[in-house]
């Protein structure tokens, strides 16, 4: 009477065990499938060169700038340039209202003709006299008198034509030119505005002359010198790095802040096309060579780093050993774990295993393949 339930028990072992044999196909197929990878996620590792030096923040502006303002007290008749516009040296930039100074001008100029003719008067009557001194028909203190009249003459005569200077200069200041070839990087003034004297009217620079006008700290200082080359990144322009070289270090530090001016010229033609953006980078006062590996091919397990090296159609897991980091791109030295020319996984997943076989192709190849699955979703 026992027997049969223990054979229905051996039966649904028996069961379980067949049951347990088998294998989903759809699994066995998603495991022997390799990862397919761009060759764009690869990083190789490659030497490079590991800068160390001080770092520099400042703005980049023109070494050739004028801001022009007025000289006279007129109100604005005309703007003739606009921010952005273009101008050649000598191009009249702004026009102020000149009918009181052409007035002046006039008055000096009426004033210069009765001098003149005053002066021409009196030294005729000098000359006369002079005669008539030297035949005993005119007293000494006559010819004093005359000689008097004729040198107050020329004195008024060079006073008036100095009034008419003046007027013509004043005049011609009325007209803002531009000191230089360059842009208008600046528009203060609109017609119809009152320029008092020292108003400012336009600023212009010149594009071509731009350079970085920097600060080192003070104690730093000492590791800078004239010729050195700087690398730094401009706001605005993202990651592209600009090079440089210091031109000059003020001879004093600011006494607030304890940093040291250091003006830096563009090494190449490779320059931001804007004046006043902030930069910041750092001046190379010495440079190594050594194997470097990008942050974005590291991964960490607490204090441990490694990478995914992608050897043999598969992926591998290895530890690595870091140095210094490179300020400016961010990478870093690598000490132990890998060698130049082995590829990394750039940005590795934490699906990745170790031996997992992968199968590099191109981001085009790809692309056809991901579609039709992320379409089936």
């Amino acid at each position: 009477m026992n027997q049969l339930p223990l054979r229905l028990l051996s039966f649904a072992l028996a069961l379980l065990l067949c049951a347990c044999s088998k294998t989903d196909p759809a699994s066995t197929t998603l495991v022997s499938q390799p990862l397919l990878i761009a060759a764009e996620d690869l990083v190789t590792l490659q030497s490079g060169g590991l800068a160390s030096g001080p770092p520099i923040t400042g703005t980049v502006q023109p070494e050739r700038r004028a801001d022009l303002r007025a000289e006279v007290s007129a109100v604005v008749l005309q703007v003739l340039k606009d921010n952005g516009d273009s101008v050649a040296r000598g191009d009249l930039l702004v026009r102020l209202d000149d009918t009181a100074i052409r007035d002046s001008l006039a008055s000096a100029e009426e004033a210069v003709r009765a001098a003149v003719q005053s002066f021409d008067q009196a030294e005729r009557q000098f000359q006369r006299l002079k005669t008539l001194r030297e035949s005993g028909m005119a007293s000494t203190q006559q010819l004093e008198d005359a000689e008097i009249r004729r040198n107050n003459g020329q004195s008024d005569v060079s006073a008036a034509k100095t009034r008419v200077v003046q007027a013509r200069q004043q005049l011609e200041r009325t007209l803002a030119r531009a000191p230089f070839a360059g842009i208008v990087s600046e528009r203060k003034v609109s017609p119809g505005d009152t320029a008092q004297v020292g108003k400012e009217l336009l600023k212009v620079m010149d594009p071509t002359s731009l350079r970085l006008e920097g600060l080192v700290s003070a104690d730093a200082i000492g590791e800078v010198k004239v010729g050195q080359t700087v690398i730094f990144q401009v706001n605005g322009y993202g990651p592209q790095e600009f090079n440089g070289r210091v031109k000059r270090i003020n001879p004093s530090a600011n006494a607030a802040t304890r940093q040291v001016e250091v003006v830096v010229e563009f090494a190449t033609d490779k320059q931001p096309r804007l004046a006043g953006l902030y930069a910041e980078g750092r001046v190379e006062t010495s440079r190594k060579t050594a194997l470097m590996v990008p942050a974005l091919a590291l991964s960490r397990e607490g204090d441990k780093v490694f990478a995914w090296r992608v050897q043999d159609a598969a992926v591998h897991k290895v530890g690595l050993s870091l140095g210094e980091r490179d300020p400016r791109r961010g990478d870093f030295v690598v000490l132990e774990g890998v060698k130049e020319g082995e590829r990394l996984i750039r940005n590795p997943g934490s699906t990745l295993k170790e031996g997992q076989k992968v199968e590099i192709r191109s981001a085009a190849a790809i692309a056809p393949l991901a579609a039709p699955s992320a379409a089936g979703k």
